[in-house]
């Protein structure tokens, strides 16, 4: 048995998404039937959702990175008198 759905979107969205997707050899419903069979096969979201100005994968990788070497060089001040101590003796 067959169901309708029907959603609101962007003009420009439908335009874009329509175009890739037809460029994948799909259409829109196509597409959609595909993420949601994801959706139910792996019981989430099929990808991870950013921002459009989200870090690339690099980006954050090289971030934590230089976490990891501040939590290392750091001297784990017990208050800000003690930090501002040690900044002023370096």
């Amino acid at each position: 048995m067959n169901s309708t759905l029907n959603i609101r979107i962007d003009k420009k969205l439908k335009e874009n998404a329509g175009k890739t997707l037809k460029n994948m050899g799909l259409d829109i419903s196509s597409g959609v039937k595909m993420f949601l069979c994801q959706v139910v096969n792996t019981k989430s979201i099929p990808f991870e959702p950013k921002m459009h100005y989200a870090m690339t994968p690099e980006q954050e990788r090289w971030i934590k990175r230089q976490i990891a070497s501040a939590n290392k060089n750091s001297k784990g001040h017990k208050n800000v008198k003690n930090l501002f101590d040690g900044i002023l003796e370096d």
